[in-house]
């Protein structure tokens, strides 16, 4: 019963935000990545504005490295729930000049994104970008607000947050101000899983175990792609294996795992002792590499 009670009162806070968001700004949108946590995003939208449809649009800020399951499910679901889909691209801002393409060893396009996302605000004029980050994930991301305020260059200063008492939720911003709004901010990522379980959630079959053909670096096992740098010693091996967090294929390793229901995955995660930013080998480049990439207007 207790966790039956827990999880209503994560989804009763969430749609909560959800409405507040709705009833504050004038024109939001919804960060979408085909991850897990941007699915659960879409479901609670769903509820929150039931029986009418989701208000307002997705954006996925795409790489152009995704696994291709991810953006497979992302055109699926967009289709199916008949969503406003916006998509822009990172090589846009590369070709444009807007950024330079790293190179070398650990090379990732996870950095350019804040240049396309920036620049898609702007175009649209959104007041309001909804994202999927928790509190669990990372120390960043466990000092943010849940109504969290950027400059007018997309900034966040982690010194400079706003109050948030007693569930009041202050969406008052300056000309040019932009407010990041995060709705399940106070789940885990079992609480997540949880949900995903209990409401019979879709999500991509990446998640799930399966064969890839893998290398090992600094202990973390990285998909072999075209777009993935490998040192011509670095063994390509076919291992089973899972993600627990999804992003750009520069910047995610995977997990071995034989874990290929949900309700193996929940298991899986109750005993586990590594987070699942473990994971992420952007965050691994220093100590506050989520919050630097905050500060220049990251997610």
């Amino acid at each position: 019963m207790s966790k039956i009670l827990k999880t209503n009162a994560l989804e009763s806070e969430a749609i909560y935000i959800f409405r507040e968001v709705v009833a504050q700004f004038e024109n939001p949108v919804l960060l979408f990545s085909g991850g897990k946590d941007s699915i659960t995003l879409v479901r609670l939208a769903q509820k929150a504005f039931y029986p009418g449809k989701i208000p307002f649009p997705l954006l996925h800020v795409d790489t152009g490295h995704n696994f291709p399951e991810t953006i497979e499910f992302r055109d699926k679901l967009v289709e199916e729930l008949g969503l406003n889909l916006i998509v822009r691209h990172v090589q846009d801002a590369i070709d444009e000049g807007k950024v330079t393409e790293e190179t070398g060893k650990y090379s990732s396009r996870n950095m350019l994104q804040t240049t396309t996302l920036l620049d898609a605000i702007e175009e649209f004029k959104f007041d309001a970008c909804i994202g999927g980050a928790r509190r669990d994930e990372e120390k960043a991301r466990a000092k943010e607000r849940i109504f969290s305020v950027r400059d007018d260059f997309g900034q966040w200063d982690e010194k400079n947050q706003r109050p948030e008492l007693f569930d009041l939720l202050n969406g008052k911003i300056e000309i040019g101000q932009n407010v990041r709004v995060f709705p399940i901010s106070n789940w885990t990522e079992l609480d997540v899983w949880s949900y995903i379980e209990q409401e019979h959630i879709e999500i991509p079959s990446i998640y799930f175990s399966h064969k890839r053909e893998t290398f090992v670096r600094d202990g973390l096992i990285w998909s072999a792609s075209k777009y993935v740098y490998r040192e011509e010693d670095e063994e390509v091996l076919e291992r089973i294996v899972r993600f627990r967090t999804v992003g750009d294929m520069t910047c995610t390793a995977a997990v071995e795992s034989d874990a290929d229901t949900i309700e193996q995955i929940v298991k899986e995660i109750k005993v586990s002792t590594i987070s699942e930013r473990g994971a992420r080998i952007d965050d691994k480049r220093s100590e506050a590499a989520m919050e630097k990439r905050k500060q220049q207007g990251y997610f």
